[in-house]
């Protein structure tokens, strides 16, 4: 059986500064200009990184033993220059233990590589945002 390679979100504004966006399996998430305790959309892309790198590891690391601890910080400096806005210096930094004992030294072990493949093949959007992809614009009236 094959996966449909689409993914799709759908962006509403609900209010000044505010937006719901809807993904196709009908999950959602409210975010904004930051004004408030709401995500920004920059907020956003760091989490999206994080959080798929995340799930990798925790997917490759789990199989072994359940962490005691697992948290993944997502750090990156907003820069405004003559290329305009963008995001520099991103950096993913693991915090992850695990019991004492096989199980968790089997984890442990694994743990260095699990990062690796997240950051060189596994993570669709680390690995789109260092290979670099264009962003098409498309204006619906």
């Amino acid at each position: 059986m094959s996966v449909d390679p689409h993914r799709t979100v759908t962006i509403t504004r609900t209010s000044a500064g505010r937006y719901s966006a809807v993904n196709g399996r009908g999950g959602t998430l409210e975010f904004g200009t930051g004004d408030v305790n709401d995500f920004t959309p920059v907020e956003l892309f760091l989490a999206a990184i994080g959080g798929c790198s995340a799930v990798d590891v925790d997917t490759l690391t789990t199989r072994r033993a359940e962490p005691d601890s697992f948290v993944v910080q997502v750090d990156g400096d907003k820069v405004r220059d003559e290329g305009g806005n963008r995001m520099d210096g991103l950096a993913v930094t693991f915090r992850l233990s695990f019991p004492a004992g096989e199980d968790g030294d089997a984890a442990r072990d694994l743990l260095p590589g699990a990062v690796r493949r997240s950051h060189d093949r596994l993570c669709s959007v680390s690995r789109t945002v260092e290979l670099g992809t264009p962003v098409e614009i498309v204006l619906e009236s």
